[in-house]
C-alpha cells in the first residue's frame, strides 16, 4: 500500500533531522539532504509495519497545517 506522509526537515551545523509529526518519535538524521531523506523514508516505513490497517489510518488522518508568521523581537 502507498501513502502520502508529511515529513519536516531542518538543517543545522551538524546536518540534517528530519521526523514524521503524524508518527510519535518517527525521527532520524544525516550528513545530507538525500541521506536524511532515505533514512526517513525508512523509518516510516519500519514505524507503519508495525501497526495495523486501522491504526495506519487513524494516525495518516491527522491534519497537519503549516504557515509561517512574523514575529517581532525586541
Amino acid at each position: 500500500m502507498l501513502y502520502k506522509v508529511n515529513v519536516v526537515i531542518e538543517k543545522d551545523e551538524h546536518g540534517y533531522y528530519a521526523c514524521c509529526p503524524e508518527l510519535e518519535g518517527c525521527q532520524t538524521q544525516g550528513d545530507s539532504l538525500e541521506e536524511v531523506s532515505n533514512n526517513i523514508k525508512e523509518a516510516i516505513e519500519l514505524y507503519l509495519e508495525t501497526l495495523s490497517e486501522d491504526e495506519i489510518r487513524a494516525f495518516l488522518s491527522k491534519e497537519i497545517l503549516t504557515t509561517s508568521i512574523e514575529v517581532q523581537v525586541g
